[in-house]
């Protein structure tokens, strides 16, 4: 970068230092500063690194210098942030929650004289926290291949030798060379010697991801999958044609022994506040979900709808979810297969019920409740007119037949669509017919697009067509159908702003997945079908929400089958309000007074919502780890950003002592808060906030398997 560059970007940041965007340019260093976090990006001729990361309250450094500050594959060749960059202009950055900064805009030379590259950082008011994105434009009148993005591509000035990664949605840890793979929206890199570390979100969608750390030296990288994973990213640019990266972002943090904390704290603030997720934009949360699947499966019809829906009332159910079986394909007589059949056209099977789907919708809204219907969101089988009439919208095998990546059996006859072509504009028409015809309230949208939660093989995803519009080969097929799946949901609620989108998570491509993308499009993700009995059912839903969250919204983890006829459906119901409450089961089954003790709480969880929020919020309580068999754990729900108070669950299970101590952060320390046991409201205790962080209350239980959820109230 030449003199006159510097001091034409020193005096246009200077100005806009006057609008708060937190950045300046002093000599060769362009510092990007919250009060919370500074970032030093130096200038040193035609190249650029970050030589400064640290916390506003502390002098250490987190990075050296020799950083390349991003990296990628440019038809085949590496560019970093050394290999020649000309600075053509900058502008100042905002996003939609908040986020403010500034996007360089560099010109590429020698190896990447054909790129134009636009590099964004973007920081949060009161977070340690840089948030950093890259767009690419095809500057040339060649095509451009892209592969191995690494968005973020510092060398830490933290000693592997002494440093843990916490991965797997940061609940693991782990010594040594590290990639993340699917599970990892988030990691830590905490060093033990030094109390410190720094969180490393990463929001590439579903498989895609990649962040990984000592692959060289203390190297630290974010960004998307690279050729020799199983995933690969790969994107082709036409001449003129911009493509912008998913986003990554680094948080700080020091003086903790516990790499956890950060997500408990900062991670968990942007997630709720920043990021965009959809569960935590969305007015109206759901707050107590009936689904069919279970015992029901696809042997639904109109009168057993009228009857379980009169059941789900009672008990004060809000959505009440249709699944599979509802529908059948144009020229069929019933959909009576069961499930695998009856994919792709998406009209409602007559023969089940006689007046369609309108005069069951408004039964089940005269009773006060949402409707919602299951939709494999991309799949059709051979019997629909849509496949008969468009087979080009599918994918392909490697070997040029039309494929499935769900379960690709000859059991089964339906095919997985791509979203790389027309299939797109199809499916979003059907939803939105769905919603305009019968008022749709609540979406599960199913089923594989990219890969399967359930086959090893990856030759066995994407797509391997090379003639659909949007994708050239197998490796850009993926990125092209997440990227789309996203955003059909964007278009959707654009077009149906009141639809929940339940996005299941074998739609995002692997076991119980749920991550950043999914997150910030769908307000919710299906993360299981749990069908053992009591207690094991309700200690499996708790272990797969401790592990996803705080890391992700709590309330977008939505986690089947738990019977609302089951035995002790309460500890199953107090164990679900931890997350997004989904029941299912036989709700006829239930006597008056049952029903009448679950709305008991479902107006119990109505009031606390309006309280407090506490769908928006959800924390780990001090001293209770992971829910296992022969101990104690719980959750809190605390509004951290009023202060005003929340809900907390504890829970035995099986633990030999029958009593523990409870502490709760995130309150006022000088406010009084009274303890009272849900639902009833009855008194348990009155303290201070700070006494409840210090001294906190004791919880006991006579039964093995027992639990208590709490309203702290200020």
């Amino acid at each position: 970068m030449n003199r006159l560059s510097l001091i034409v970007l020193g005096v246009c940041i200077m100005q806009a230092i006057s609008a708060q965007t937190w950045y300046k340019l002093s000599g060769n260093v362009l510092t990007l500063d919250n009060g919370s976090v500074i970032r030093g990006i130096n200038y040193s001729g035609d190249s650029l690194a970050t030589g400064l990361l640290r916390l506003e309250s502390s002098d250490r450094n987190f990075v050296r210098s020799g950083s390349p500050e991003f990296s990628f594959f440019l038809d085949g060749a590496r560019v970093d942030g050394f290999t020649g960059w000309k600075l053509s202009d900058w502008k100042s950055s905002t996003d939609a929650s908040g986020g403010k900064g500034v996007t360089l805009v560099l010109d590429g030379k020698g190896t990447a004289s054909a790129l134009r590259l636009e590099i964004t950082y973007l920081l949060y008011p009161g977070l340690p926290l840089v948030r950093k994105k890259l767009g690419f434009t095809n500057m040339s009148r060649a095509d451009l291949k892209i592969e191995a993005v690494d968005i973020e591509n510092l060398e830490l000035n933290i000693d592997f030798v002494s440093t843990w990664v916490y991965h797997n949605y940061a609940r693991m840890k782990q010594l040594g060379t590290f990639i993340g793979d699917w599970d990892d929206p988030v990691a830590v890199i905490h060093n033990t010697t030094l109390h410190s570390g720094i969180a490393v979100g990463n929001e590439a969608p579903g498989v895609l991801k990649r962040t990984a750390f000592h692959t060289v030296g203390n190297n630290m990288e974010a960004g998307l999958t690279h050729p020799e994973q199983p995933f690969p990213f790969r994107k082709w640019l036409k001449p003129g044609e911009k493509w912008e990266s998913p986003a990554v972002f680094t948080a700080l943090y020091s003086d903790s022994d516990d790499g956890y904390s950060v997500i408990d704290g900062t991670v968990n603030k942007f997630v709720r506040s920043y990021l965009g997720s959809r569960i935590s934009q969305i007015r109206e949360k759901p707050l107590f979900v009936y689904n069919t699947w279970y015992p029901f499966r696809t042997f639904v019809s109109d009168s057993l709808i009228r009857e379980v829906a009169k059941a789900a009332s009672d008990c004060g159910i809000k959505e009440f979810v249709i699944d599979d079986g509802w529908q059948y394909n144009e020229g069929r007589r019933s959909s009576d297969k069961g499930w695998g059949g009856n994919y792709g056209d998406w009209l409602p099977d007559l023969n089940k019920f006689p007046s369609s789907l309108s005069s069951t919708f408004s039964y089940i809204r005269s009773l006060g409740m949402k409707p919602g219907l299951w939709i494999s969101i991309g799949s059709a089988t051979a019997d629909s007119k849509v496949f008969r009439e468009h087979p080009g919208w599918f994918i392909r095998t490697a070997s040029g037949n039309p494929g499935n990546n769900h379960t690709p059996s000859a059991d089964n006859d339906f095919y997985t669509s791509c979203f790389g072509t027309e299939w797109f504009g199809y499916i979003k028409s059907v939803i939105l017919r769905l919603v305009k015809d019968y008022g749709l309230a609540y979406a599960k949208l199913d089923l594989s697009v990219v890969t399967s939660a359930y086959i090893t093989d990856p030759s066995v995803s994407g797509c391997y067509a090379t003639d659909h519009p949007g994708h050239r080969d197998h490796a850009e097929s993926f990125i092209a159908i997440y990227q789309n799946v996203l955003k059909l949901f964007d278009e959707l609620h654009a077009e149906a702003p009141d639809l929940f989108i339940d996005c299941t998570f074998e739609t995002a491509g692997k076991l119980q997945l749920q991550d950043y993308a999914f997150a910030g499009h769908a307000e919710g993700n299906w993360l299981s079908n749990i069908e053992e009995l009591f207690p094991t059912g309700a200690l499996r839903m708790r272990q797969l929400a401790w592990w996803r969250s705080p890391a992700l919204p709590a309330g977008s983890l939505v986690v089947g089958n738990l019977p609302v006829d089951g035995k002790n459906f309460i500890f199953s119901l107090k164990s679900l309000l931890g997350t997004l409450p989904i029941v299912l089961g036989d709700p006829r089954k239930l006597s008056p007074g049952e029903r009448s003790g679950i709305k008991q709480w479902s107006g119990w969880m109505e009031a606390m919502q309006k309280k407090y929020d506490y769908m928006s919020f959800r924390q780990d309580l001090p001293g209770f780890g992971e829910p296992s068999e022969g101990s104690w754990d719980g959750w809190a729900r605390i509004n951290t950003d009023m202060k005003s108070g929340g809900i907390v669950g504890v829970f035995r299970q099986g633990a030999l002592e029958n009593s523990r101590t409870v502490f709760i952060n995130g309150l006022d320390p000088g406010k009084k808060y009274f303890i009272r046991l849900a639902p009833e409201g009855k008194p348990v205790a009155e303290f201070t906030g700070k006494q409840l962080s210090t001294i906190g209350f004791r919880v006991s239980f006579k039964d093995l398997y027992d639990a208590s959820v709490f309203e702290i109230s200020q």
